[in-house]
């Protein structure tokens, strides 16, 4: 291979693995994108549901607080 051709691929070569770094680059802003969106989502469904999410965890608190008391109770 003369000096021109052995150019011409190290070229070839180097552009390649350029295009391949920043095809791996843009995936990963994809992924930070969908992530971002999941969580938007995420916000949203809580906005919504926001009175029966409250409803559960009042009621969750009042069942571990009413255990509490009875296991502190017999303690005493």
């Amino acid at each position: 291979m003369d000096k021109l051709g052995m150019q011409m691929y190290l070229m070839l070569q180097w552009a390649k693995r350029g295009f391949r770094d920043f095809m791996e680059e843009e995936r990963g802003a994809v992924d930070i994108v969908a992530i971002v969106v999941l969580i938007g989502i995420a916000v949203m469904l809580a906005l919504f549901f926001r009175d029966q999410i409250k409803e559960i965890l009042d009621h969750l608190f009042q069942n571990i607080d009413d255990a509490t008391s009875g296991a502190t109770s017999k303690i005493s």
